[in-house]
């Protein structure tokens, strides 16, 4: 007891070891070894350059800007999904990695249900949320947003010969599914009396309906049409009224949710929007899943 442990010299990185060797030898910094002679002057200069070169070349390339994870639900098509292999596929993930491009930045993509988007984003289990979120005053008090980078509303889906009584603020006792967040709200404010199934991901929602376990679903049009009404299951199945896109809920457009202290890469995605919107490669990626520009005006 009370020994003290010896401490082993702390390790110097590469380059800068290297670069302390061949100080040493010429005397630069330590007042030892001064040159008294042009010739060594000379000698000094070149071992300089040296050093100078070697510094760059060992450069540790955990210097250069870190990779990207953003966080997406993987059960939202056709904007985000699992492909037949189990990747990770859809709009979203396409136009992520046309934004890292621009960004020189390398960007993966991570499962996450949509209740632990924002409580992952603050304890830094990724670095995004690319899903689908809208951008709402409430949201913005949590976390920050870039600019959107599509616009979309919301549509009922139910059988074909379904009534909806939208007059009724229980809509007719009807039994409604949706999922969490923007559409959630809308249903909560405008049909306080309505009987409301929240499911976590889309897909849940879309079994039951076609099931018969809840009458209708309320959710992004673009993603009723894509998953549910295009598909063979969606037979027999239509939109009821009108799109709906109320601001109070459904905000200001679909952004990249992002830290507050993230201000830098929030500049970057921003200015990689803008790009990928300038130079048609938006148009491109948007062509393969929809017929229209979803980017909005």
């Amino acid at each position: 007891m009370g020994r003290r442990r010896s401490e082993a010299p702390k390790p110097q990185p590469e380059g800068r070891h290297a670069a302390y060797l061949a100080c040493e030898i010429i005397g630069v910094g330590s007042g030892r070894g001064q040159t008294k002679n042009n010739g060594d002057q000379i000698m000094r200069n070149k071992l300089l350059g040296f050093i100078a070169t070697i510094g760059i070349a060992l450069t540790p390339i955990g210097a250069a800007a870190a990779d990207i994870t953003f966080a997406t639900e993987a059960a939202y098509p056709p904007f985000n999904f699992r492909a037949a292999d189990g990747s990770i596929a859809g709009f979203e993930i396409e136009l992520g990695q046309a934004f890292c491009k621009k960004m020189n930045r390398n960007c993966t993509f991570i499962a996450q249900n949509w209740d632990g988007m924002i409580p992952g984003l603050l304890v830094k289990k990724f670095d995004g949320i690319f899903a689908s979120m809208s951008i709402t005053e409430e949201r913005k008090k949590q976390i920050d947003f870039t600019d959107r980078y599509y616009r979309s509303a919301a549509a009922f889906v139910a059988p074909d010969s379904a009534k909806i009584d939208f007059a009724d603020k229980a809509l007719g006792g009807l039994k409604i599914g949706t999922v969490p967040g923007v559409s959630q709200c809308y249903l909560e404010k405008t049909y306080p009396k309505a009987s409301i199934q929240v499911y976590q991901n889309s897909e849940e929602m879309f079994l039951d309906v076609v099931s018969g376990r809840v009458d209708a679903i309320f959710s992004d049009s673009i993603q009723l049409d894509y998953g549910l009404l295009k598909a063979e299951r969606g037979k027999g199945f239509s939109f009821h009224g009108d799109p709906i896109s109320e601001v109070d809920c459904f905000g200001e457009g679909i952004g990249i949710g992002l830290r507050k202290e993230d201000s830098e890469l929030r500049e970057a995605l921003n200015k990689a929007i803008q790009e990928v919107r300038a130079d048609g490669t938006y148009k491109a990626i948007n062509d393969k899943y929809f017929s229209y520009d979803i980017y909005g005006k």
